[in-house]
């Protein structure tokens, strides 16, 4: 297949996954709480998944081109039982949910713009995500198209939006208030695990590796750059919003960007800032479809999940899992807008999902570290094994810190808790039952690279 994925499509994938709408939520609620130290808060977050896009890397390099990626990587590491138990909970089930949240915050935006239309929320949500089913299913070239527009728009909106409020450009009165960076040292650590969010998803670059030109390079830039990226767009935002909007009213707004648009430039502000969170939107819901779809046939080409996520249309799409995770996450949209409450929350267990999978990426490269140190690696993480071992100790942090508030806390264990055990059970049945295979023992990785091959699962099937 001719390669189609440059660095531009790789860096526009990964922003498109990382920014989301509820990313301008969480900078709001940041914000009001420290001011502009949030900006600390938000580079240590930022080096905690800089760590993980590191690791991603060197495994990307180990089993280049692996359309399962992650899934492969844990494969090797510490066998089918956790490799099907963090992919399809941390990633299918997590991602599903954090996907459907951004076509819920669609179909706000969209009310909110359009209020005397009378058209109700799930609506938007429900033609929204036909759109990028239909999208999708048109192959990997439409789905590279579809994200430059839409990502590159988006970075070019937020800069000159961030721009605009952090020089004072804007029509509306600078808010008279503290902004120095004088937050206590705790309350910057405190707030690490809700900066976090803001960042993560640069590992979605990775299922793309089979159409990328020069992966090996394409792959490593296009997750670091994405990073870099959007943490440029988010600083200029955290100094804009605080130029024009009180702290107080950044804490409460369900909206706190549209709030920000209205501040500086008025009624025009705010469809500017509807646009922001229409591209913001479209840019991550795509991304999860598209990447979870083509994550789903590289497990299915290797039996973690069943083979019918492997089919294929003319185009190249792997068109049942587009139709699966489109499908899911349209009714969780509409079920999220039924109960709108619920939203901050699924973000929070989202979070803890996709926290222990890249725990699980870290230890993986440890131990394939001490396994394998020979094997031939295009890129290695730098200092041994010691920014694992940080971003293990990170991703510990920040989930016992999810949530500042202790109640909210426990019960986003206790969700948790309940679909780890679930998604246990499952894992057992599938590996023991299903695959007949031993749980823990890794796979050789000539056996892994091989399975990317057809034939190799049709004939050992036989």
């Amino acid at each position: 297949m001719e390669k189609k994925i440059g660095l531009a499509s790789a860096v526009a994938t990964g922003v498109g996954l990382i920014l989301a709408t509820s990313c301008l939520l969480v900078i709001g609620q940041g914000v009001s709480q420290i001011g502009n130290s949030f900006v600390f808060s938000m580079l240590i977050a930022l080096a905690f998944n800089a760590f993980t896009a590191l690791s991603v890397s060197e495994l990307n390099a180990l089993m280049p081109q692996l359309t399962g990626g992650l899934a492969q990587y844990t494969l090797v590491g510490m066998g089918r039982f956790f490799s099907v138990l963090t992919m399809v909970g941390g990633y299918v089930v997590g991602m599903t949910i954090f996907g459907s949240l951004e076509g819920t915050m669609f179909g706000r935006t969209m009310n909110m713009l359009f209020p005397n239309l009378g058209i109700p929320m799930p609506i938007y949500g429900i033609v929204l995500m036909a759109v990028i089913v239909l999208a999708n299913c048109r192959g990997v070239d439409m789905f590279a198209k579809v994200q430059n527009v839409v990502a590159y728009s988006l970075i070019i909106s937020l800069i000159l939006m961030g721009l605009v409020g952090c020089f004072h450009l804007g029509q509306g009165e600078i808010i008279e208030q503290d902004t120095g960076l004088n937050a206590s040292f705790g309350e910057i650590m405190g707030l690490v695990g809700t900066a976090f969010y803001m960042f993560v998803g640069c590992e979605f670059v990775v299922p793309l590796s089979p159409f990328a030109k020069k992966p090996h390079i394409t792959i490593p830039l296009g997750m670091i750059g994405s990073l870099a990226v959007v943490f440029i767009m988010q600083l200029f935002c955290v100094f804009g919003f605080s130029n024009y909007v009180s702290f107080a009213d950044l804490g409460t707004s369900e909206s706190p960007h549209m709030l920000y648009g209205v501040a500086v430039l008025g009624e025009f502000g705010r469809y500017w800032m509807g646009v922001v969170s229409i591209l913001a939107v479209i840019s991550t819901a795509n991304t999860v479809v598209n990447s979870i779809s083509y994550l789903l046939s590289g497990m299915s080409r290797i039996n973690l999940v069943p083979e019918i996520f492997g089919r294929k249309n003319k185009k190249g799409a792997p068109y049942i899992g587009i139709i699966t995770i489109g499908t899911a996450m349209t009714v969780l949209v509409v079920l999220s807008l039924v109960a709108s409450d619920l939203l901050n929350f699924f973000l929070k267990v989202a979070s803890v999902f996709w926290i222990i999978v890249y725990l699980v990426l870290h230890v993986d490269v440890i131990i394939l570290r001490f396994r394998m140190p020979k094997v031939p690696r295009t890129f290695k993480v730098p200092l041994g094994i010691v920014i694992p071992i940080l971003g293990i100790i990170g991703d510990i942090y920040m989930i016992y810190g999810i949530d500042s508030n202790p109640e909210v806390r426990k019960n986003v264990f206790i969700a948790c808790g309940v679909m780890f055990v679930v998604l246990t059970v499952y894992s057992l049945f599938w590996v023991k039952k299903v695959m007949k295979k031993p749980l823990f023992e890794p796979v050789p990785i000539k056996d892994v690279m091989a399975m990317e091959n057809e034939r190799y699962y049709k004939y050992h099937k036989r």
